[in-house]
């Protein structure tokens, strides 16, 4: 918290005496996105000149303020590699030390990211983990949990360099998504920037312009209700935690929240705006890898924790360069915070692996539901990453419907990489949906053991 104070204190100072000033996002121990035009802003006086030389070239990019006092440059990093250091001069002069090339992560969403190794009694392993956090390479961006009515120029926060210490009061999610990337690259650095907050809903982490010229969102976010815990209205935490590191060059972003969602019927588009705006921020469509939320006893009066879920499936449907994990195979249904963090942030790192990187190959998927195809009695359900389809045990979690939309529970059998599904007593099936609970934990996987997705063609 010190360093926080001092570093407003010191941002302050520099402004009032017009000196060259970096946002918070610069600052020693950062991580650049490697072979990129990488964006330097700050502010200086009226007129002023700014030369930033860093140490990874011999050459000098230089500009001028415009007239509100602001200055931006465009700097080409090389590939992975470090440390080196950048020196800012104007008036004064700013060396920024320690400083890596590599690839840069936003890592967003509610209490499943936000926490940290000891955090609900910790994570699986934990004094192991812990103790073997020594990764030089990893650097931490914590972002506090601030709340704003209007969108921030600046953040009260910084770098920080991977050790068991700061390790333990990080994001586990990301810190393990990290990981998992540097054993596949060597050690390439990574850089996290963790813009989390328990308890809070999808709505508060975009625009507010997004939701009020929305007639479905705006009518959705209305419908949220006060907590004590954080804010619930539009835009409050996007504005003093996610508008100050737009511009701040990003490989992609993971998201895990939805919890707080629950009840609401048009997540889907909700989670899609929050993406797309994200996108716009930044300019530039990088791809976002979410985890579906775990099953949990939410109530058996409703079914808004399996609506949630299959929102977050709908969600692949409806953007581009997204990927989703499904985790219920690693959580129990009796804690909202499910202590596998590995895992996820394993899974995690496989799609990026895969479908950014393109490093990895074969099965890191899911089965996502494709299509389903009525003949006579049957449902023949069809999915994406099928491969070595196969039900765990004789239970069965399908149920169909006729026109009526009245479910019944059905039979289930794999034939080639998909599900026969039958009920005697729906003769006529219109309808199909798996693990339609609160509750429900997948009983399909596909070679690379991985559970379905639920869903419900209604």
């Amino acid at each position: 918290m010190r360093k926080i104070i001092l570093s407003l204190s010191l941002f302050v100072i520099n402004i009032a005496f017009a000196k060259v000033t970096l946002p918070s996002v610069f600052s020693d121990h950062m991580v650049l996105q490697q072979n990129e035009d990488v964006k330097f802003w700050g502010w200086a006086s009226n007129g002023e000149e700014v030369v930033i030389k860093p140490s990874w070239t011999t050459e000098v990019y230089k500009t001028k303020t415009n007239k509100y006092a602001n200055w931006e440059l465009f700097i080409k990093t090389p590939s992975f590699g470090g440390p080196f250091t950048i020196t800012i001069s104007g008036y004064n002069t700013i060396e920024l030390k320690d400083v890596f090339i590599g690839e840069v992560w936003l890592c967003s969403g509610q209490s499943n990211m936000e926490m940290t190794p000891t955090w609900f009694g910790g994570i699986n392993n934990l004094d192991e983990e812990v103790n073997n956090a020594h990764h030089p390479n990893i650097r931490f961006f914590n972002i506090p949990k601030i709340s704003t009515t209007a969108p921030q120029i600046n953040v009260p926060a910084f770098w920080d360099v991977c050790t068991p210490e700061t390790m333990k009061n990080s994001s586990a999610v990301a810190y393990f998504f990290a990981r998992a990337l540097q054993e596949n690259f060597k050690d390439i650095p990574i850089g996290l920037m963790i813009s989390a907050w328990g308890g809070t809903p999808a709505e508060i982490w975009m625009p507010e312009k997004i939701i009020t010229e929305d007639s479905v969102l705006l009518e959705a976010s209305r419908q949220l209700k006060p907590v004590e815990w954080g804010p619930t209205e539009p835009a409050r935490a996007y504005n003093a935690m996610i508008h100050p590191l737009a511009g701040f060059n990003l490989a992609g972003a993971l998201w895990y929240q939805g919890e707080s969602n629950v009840g609401a019927l048009n997540y889907d588009k909700t989670l899609t705006a929050l993406i797309n705006s994200w996108r716009t921020l930044w300019s530039k469509s990088f791809p976002v890898y979410y985890v579906q939320i775990a099953p949990f006893e939410y109530g058996e009066d409703h079914y808004g924790g399996a609506e949630i879920r299959n929102a977050q499936r709908k969600v692949l449907e409806m953007t581009e360069n997204t990927g989703m994990i499904v985790i219920d195979d690693v959580s129990t249904v009796d804690d909202i915070h499910p202590k596998d963090k590995k895992t996820v942030g394993l899974r995690l790192a496989n799609l990026a692996l895969k479908n950014h990187y393109k490093t990895k190959k074969g099965l890191v998927e899911s089965p996502i539901f494709k299509d389903a195809i009525f003949n006579k009695n049957k449902a023949e359900v069809y999915f994406y990453y099928s491969e070595g389809l196969y039900i765990k045990d004789e239970k069965s979690l399908f149920e169909v419907a006729g026109d009526d939309r009245a479910f019944y529970p059905a039979k289930a059998k794999v034939k080639e990489n998909h599900i026969i599904v039958s009920s005697r007593k729906v003769k006529d099936p219109k309808y199909v949906r798996f693990g339609w609970q609160n509750t429900a934990q997948s009983n399909v996987f596909n070679k690379a053991n991985l559970p379905a997705s639920i869903f419900t063609t209604e």
